[in-house]
């Protein structure tokens, strides 16, 4: 395991590389081109600029997080190979930055859910939470505004204004978009995009629908073991993998972390480790990375990633707003550096213990 932490690059978050380096054992980041839209082009200049800024400070890029999918690829338009071009240039000029993993996702039109960005905790710490009764209650415009208008200043990953301003098009678009076509049309991509991923190595590890059943309707085809085994199984390449999303398979407490992770050795490219806590059927929020608080034996997770040799980056994901760090929701430095220390002392007493026959 590559520990690591998610960075949006310059002018984009409230936590620097010389904060990151600083971490114990963290060594690399999961950045992106965060300003570039979905469906264009990223250039082989700008990863290696991107590339340059990162390795200056200690850092390597150990993969990409996200270079988003196009919605005409998602829905299957008539222009969607013109996208998934510019997709495969895109993978071209990572791979030839000698970065070989990209984490993406084939939700339609949002690509996580929560209705708070700031719960307030107990301890005074602020988290994301979730309620269905929230969402059931509001249309999508409102729901993108509210999350906008909570983001603290910044553009959350997933909810770029300038293709949610419209939302409900976005939503006519998808109307004959089912479960079925749309995991069609991801295999359709996969098959598209495997020459390039082979020829630079570059793992696709696809991120779980979050949360892991339809929202506004909208198809979910992500959502847990058979699915994931499916979509494994459709494109049986080393290549097409996934990121084994804690929080994301979490939000349905059904999905047997453990058995989901043993099940896909070798096919998970990436691993976002963290906790939630579950009050009722569609009713959660974010925990500290600790199993005690939250719904998840964190331990048992880790162990199962550890005994399928699993060597590749991981990252604590969403963490608490504390100490009055001025963030983006979820995404500030204190938190995540607890989590990135917590599970490193996981991994560690693991080790030690496997080492020593205990």
């Amino acid at each position: 395991m590559r520990m690591t932490l998610r960075w949006y690059g310059p002018g984009f978050d409230s936590v620097t590389l010389e904060q990151i380096r600083q971490i114990p054992g963290v060594t690399g980041v999961i950045t992106t081109l965060y300003d570039v839209p979905a469906g264009e082009e990223w250039t082989y200049e700008r990863v290696k600029g991107l590339k340059d800024i990162v390795e200056a400070s200690g850092l390597k890029i150990e993969g990409i997080e996200s270079i988003n999918i196009h919605d005409s690829i998602k829905i299957g338009t008539p222009d969607r190979d013109k996208y998934i071009d510019n997709y495969i240039k895109s993978l071209e000029a990572v791979g030839k930055n000698d970065i070989h993993m990209v984490c993406y996702n084939f939700m339609p039109v949002f690509d996580w859910t929560r209705t708070d960005l700031a719960k307030m905790r107990p301890d005074g710490s602020t988290v994301l939470a979730y309620d269905q009764k929230v969402v059931d209650t509001i249309d999508p415009q409102t729901f993108f505004n509210q999350t906008t208008d909570n983001s603290n200043g910044f553009v959350m990953p997933g909810w770029e204004p300038e293709r949610l301003a419209q939302v409900h098009k976005l939503f006519d678009a998808y109307k004959d978009v089912t479960s079925e076509k749309l995991f069609d049309n991801l295999v359709y991509f996969l098959n598209a995009i495997g020459p390039v991923c082979e020829k630079y190595d570059i793992k696709m590890a696809i991120h779980p629908d979050d949360p892991a059943w339809p929202v506004f309707k909208l198809p979910r085809i992500i959502t847990g073991k058979d699915a994931i085994l499916k979509m494994l199984k459709a494109v049986d390449k080393p290549y097409n993998g996934i990121t084994l999303c804690m929080g994301s398979l979490g939000t349905n407490p059904n999905n047997d972390l453990p058995d989901i992770i043993r099940s896909c050795k070798g096919r998970i490219h990436f691993a976002h480790i963290r906790n939630l806590h579950h009050f009722a059927p569609g009713v959660f929020e974010e925990a500290a990375h600790l199993s005690s608080d939250g719904s998840f034996d964190m331990y048992e997770a880790v162990k199962a990633l550890h005994d399928i040799g699993f060597d590749g980056p991981a990252r604590p994901d969403h963490g608490r707003t504390i100490w009055g760090e001025k963030c983006m929701p979820g995404y500030g430095l204190y938190d995540r550096a607890l989590g990135a220390m917590y599970i490193q002392g996981l991994w560690e007493a693991i080790d030690k213990a496997e080492e020593r026959g205990v």
